[in-house]
């Protein structure tokens, strides 16, 4: 069975992590299939950039994501999205609707002083 799962890079005490399509059974940074997104916790906000025609392709395939996946892909509406591609929505239209978001979430984030 595929999941998606979270792949850790990086140096110590300093996380990075890579979304990839890996057998269930290989080890947390061991083998995997594809590398599907990253994620890095220690910006302000999240950063996360994702590859949704290629983690819908692998979903509509029966890959499972794992909980801290799905948790990353309900912030970034990946699973919102891929449920109306399920019920028919057009490919274009939902990446379109996902580079938007993308960009909204990497605006910089303004303070005041």
């Amino acid at each position: 069975m595929v999941r998606l799962r979270l792949r850790r890079i990086g140096l110590r005490g300093q996380p990075t992590y890579r979304i990839v399509a890996a057998d269930k059974e290989s080890p947390r940074d061991g083998r995997f299939l594809e590398i599907l997104g990253v994620y890095n916790p220690r910006t302000e906000p999240a950063t996360i950039k994702l590859d949704e025609k290629r983690i819908y392709r692998w979903m509509k395939h029966g890959a499972q994501p794992t909980e801290s996946v799905e948790k990353i892909l309900k912030t970034a509406g990946t699973l919102e999205r891929f449920e109306r591609y399920k019920q028919g929505d057009t490919l274009e239209v939902l990446l379109e609707e996902a580079a938007a978001a993308e960009s909204k979430r990497a605006a910089p984030v303004r303070t005041r002083k």
